[in-house]
């Protein structure tokens, strides 16, 4: 958790002290003989676990976090609207792109929020990738099992995505791999698209989606290849300074 002030964290009576204060809060709890200070040194590890725990409340439930379970919420009643009637409803097919719109700009807004306001947590590194990752591949597999979208379209999508997460972890011990540019231009094609093919388009827009699904595809491949690349200079990065220190170490 971030964000827990110097009262809550080393100041007196606070949770982590609570063994070194231990033994006068034990008998100003428990005998007469105390005077004012031990009577005050049993009651302030108390009022810092209170308002330890009021910090850690507060910094999960914080509005980035919110939209993010908003997010994770989100899945299972988008794929609902979305198989309502068949599948093939224009209205449910409506309530399920509302829903996945929803998700895609609360993922804009939440990072945005958490980066700004310093409301970065341990729960919103984890769940924030899984709402994303979830929503989008919901929707794929949802169109692909429609037969609205090919299936090798969804396998390049959802491949890439969870190819990079992986080797994300794979090279953390090297360094973190920043967030591109064209990633985020293809988060936003990809967006697009999928809006797109949600909704039940005729004519030239459904014309149009296969376009800008195609750039969506491009984007990603070609994004995530530079992925790669990065991944490769920064491992042979790590290990040249690994071996420097090494050497310098013996030396």
């Amino acid at each position: 958790m971030t964000g827990v002030p110097a009262s809550a964290a080393g100041g007196p009576g606070a949770p982590g002290t609570r063994g070194a204060a231990g033994p006068s809060g034990a008998s100003g709890k428990g005998t007469s003989g105390t005077g004012a200070s031990g009577a005050q040194g049993s009651k302030t590890p108390r009022g810092g676990k209170l308002s330890a725990a009021a910090v850690n409340q507060a910094s999960l439930w914080n509005v980035a976090n919110l939209l993010t379970m908003l997010r994770l919420v989100l899945v299972p009643g988008f794929v609902a609207l979305m198989l309502a009637d068949g599948g093939y409803d224009p209205v449910w097919r409506a309530w399920a792109w509302a829903a996945f719109a929803v998700a895609m700009i609360t993922d804009v807004f939440d990072g945005h929020l958490a980066r700004t306001y310093n409301l970065v947590t341990d729960f919103g590194k984890i769940a924030d990738p899984i709402a994303d990752k979830a929503i989008m591949g919901a929707a794929l597999i949802c169109l692909s099992s429609l037969g609205d979208l090919p299936w090798w379209v969804t396998g390049v999508i959802l491949g890439r995505e969870l190819g990079i997460t992986l080797m994300r972890f794979v090279v953390i011990r090297y360094g973190v791999i920043p967030a591109s540019r064209g990633g985020k231009i293809k988060t936003l094609a990809q967006g697009v698209a999928v809006g797109m093919y949600v909704l039940a388009l005729t004519g030239p827009l459904a014309t149009l989606r296969f376009w800008v699904m195609a750039v969506a595809v491009a984007l990603t491949v070609v994004t995530g290849l530079d992925y790669v690349r990065q991944a490769i200079v920064l491992r042979r990065q790590g290990l040249a300074e690994r071996e420097a220190a090494a050497e310098e170490a013996e030396a």
